[in-house]
C-alpha cells in the first residue's frame, strides 16, 4: 500500500531558459497547489473575463520521453506540445516543451510537478488566461 501523498505540487513557466533556476529567476506563473486549485475554480465559474467566451483549443503531445527518477522517487518525462487556441481576437499557436513529474500514490499516478519552457520565451507574451 502506497502512502505518498501529493500534497506539494507547482505549475511552473519561466521566462528566460529551460535551464533556468525557479527560485532566483522570473516567471510568468509559478504556482502551488492552492494556486493551481483557486485558477482552476476561476475558470469553472465562468466568470474568468480573460476566458469569457472560452478559447477553442486543441493540443498535440509528441516526442514523449521518460527522462529518469528524482531523488524524491517522480518519474520525470519530458514531450513536446502544440497548442492551437482561436479566440474572436483571433487564433495563437503556442509550442514548447514541457517536463511532467508523475508521483504514484494510492489513487494512482498524479502529477507533481509541470514544467513548460515555451519556444518563443523571448518574446511578449499576450493574455494567458488558461493553463498550457
Amino acid at each position: 500500500m502506497l502512502t505518498r501523498s501529493i500534497d506539494i505540487a507547482l505549475y511552473w513557466l519561466p521566462v528566460d531558459s529551460a535551464d533556468s533556476d525557479q527560485l532566483t529567476s522570473v516567471s510568468v506563473i509559478y504556482d502551488n497547489r492552492r494556486r493551481i486549485s483557486t485558477r482552476l475554480k476561476q475558470l469553472r465559474t465562468g466568470k474568468r473575463y480573460a476566458q469569457a467566451p472560452p478559447s477553442r483549443m486543441r493540443r498535440m503531445i509528441s516526442n514523449i520521453e521518460i527522462l529518469g527518477v528524482t531523488e524524491t522517487g517522480d518519474t520525470e518525462v519530458g514531450a513536446n506540445f502544440l497548442l492551437l487556441e482561436a479566440r474572436a481576437r483571433g487564433t495563437h499557436l503556442w509550442g514548447g516543451r514541457t517536463t511532467y513529474r508523475l508521483r504514484e500514490t494510492d489513487g494512482g499516478l498524479r502529477m507533481s510537478y509541470k514544467k513548460v519552457v515555451l519556444v518563443d520565451l523571448d518574446q511578449p507574451v499576450p493574455t494567458l488566461g488558461f493553463l498550457l
